[in-house]
Order: C-alpha cells, then sequence, then structure tokens
C-alpha cells in the first residue's frame, strides 16, 4: 500500500490554494475543512478510501442538531476516490479536487445566502417518508420564519416515526417541546441559539455572536 503521508500533505496544500482564499478553515491537520455561518456550516471533506488516494465530499450541516461531529445535512456533491500513485500523478489530481470542492462551496453560499433561503429549501422538498431528520429539519425551518402551521405539520411527521434507536427517542423529545413552543418565535429563536452554541461547543467553535438570520 502507498504510503498515506505524502496524500494528506499533497490534498493539504492544494486545499490551502482553493478553499482558504475562501475563509475556509482546516479541521487541526484532517481532511476536513469548513465554512462557518454562524449557526450552520458548509463542510468540505477530502474523503479517504480504504488504499491511499482521496475523493470529495461537500455539503451543509445544520447546527441545530447539537451533536459533537461533522456531519452532512445536505449534499453538493459527492465525488469518488482517486488513487494516490506517485507525487506527479497525485498533485494535479488533489488541485482538481481542491477547485471543485471551491466550486460547491459557492454554489451553497449562493444557494443559501440567508434563513429564507433555507427555509424555502427544505420546506418545499417532497415529504420522505423515513427520511426521520427531514422533516426536523423543515419544522425548524418554518417555525423560525414564522410559519408554526407548516412547522406544526412537518414535527408531526416526526413524532409519527416509530422510534427504534434511542437517538430517536432524543429527537422526538426535542420535537416535542419545539411543537409546543413553535407559535412563539422568539422561543423557537432561543430554543435554536442555544442548541446550536452547544454544537458550535462540542466542535470547539466559538458561540454565536449575533441572532440566527
Amino acid at each position: 500500500m502507498a504510503d498515506r503521508s505524502p496524500v494528506l500533505r499533497i490534498i493539504t496544500s492544494a486545499a490551502r490554494e482553493s478553499l482558504k482564499p475562501l475563509g475556509l478553515a482546516q479541521r487541526g491537520r484532517s481532511r476536513l475543512w469548513i465554512d462557518d455561518h454562524g449557526w450552520w456550516l458548509g463542510v468540505v471533506e477530502f474523503t479517504p478510501p480504504r488504499i491511499a488516494g482521496s475523493g470529495l465530499y461537500v455539503g451543509a450541516m445544520w447546527l441545530w442538531h447539537d451533536v459533537d461531529h461533522l456531519a452532512f445535512h445536505v449534499d453538493a456533491v459527492r465525488i469518488g476516490s482517486e488513487l494516490f500513485r506517485t507525487e506527479e500523478q497525485f498533485t494535479p489530481v488533489a488541485l482538481e479536487l481542491s477547485r471543485k470542492a471551491a466550486a460547491n462551496v459557492t454554489a451553497l453560499r449562493e444557494k443559501f445566502p440567508a434563513l429564507p433561503d433555507i427555509a424555502q429549501y427544505l420546506t418545499s422538498r417532497p415529504v420522505r417518508r423515513g427520511y426521520f431528520w427531514d422533516s426536523f429539519d423543515s419544522g425548524i425551518a418554518a417555525a423560525l420564519t414564522g410559519d408554526p402551521h407548516l412547522a406544526r405539520d412537518h414535527f408531526e411527521r416526526v413524532l409519527q416515526e416509530d422510534a427504534l434507536a434511542p437517538w430517536m427517542v432524543d429527537a422526538q423529545e426535542k420535537t416535542r417541546e419545539l411543537h409546543t413552543i413553535a407559535a412563539d418565535h422568539d422561543a423557537v429563536t432561543a430554543w435554536v441559539t442555544r442548541a446550536v452554541n452547544s454544537c458550535r461547543s462540542k466542535l470547539g467553535l466559538t458561540p454565536v455572536p449575533s441572532e440566527i438570520s
């Protein structure tokens, strides 16, 4: 198996060229880069295959999920793995992946410039039975943008799902709370702000200094 250390070095160099000028930050010495928008993140991962090389995964993460790891709640692009053979062969591959990452980060920014745009995207998606988080996210977005009736419709879909795992039980408890306060915009905003700042703390990010918008 080829040595993985040159792969990370080459990917990091390429990402610094394409992503750092856009304001993204590398997560330590990992293959992960984040585009921080306060209450949501653009996430770039130069995915490691089982053998040396890299793919690419770009998406958005809603921090109201309040988890201790980066996640992809909306996909922008997935590109399969390119193998590392030599530094000369892999360097242009890494540069191309980093350019595609930058293009997709820019596309996410243009797609989600503000909360109303995100709410429109989330609430206009077709309802998919069994896609638990679709309705959770749509309900929160609708409540944040002042549509409690639509928010409750989405929250009720979450509550109709069978809670087959502890994380689903926990999510439904949160959903019941949100369903109760859906008509109180200030209460919803405060709930989401607490969840976002808790998530940011778990991820080692600074608290959000301003209101969600």
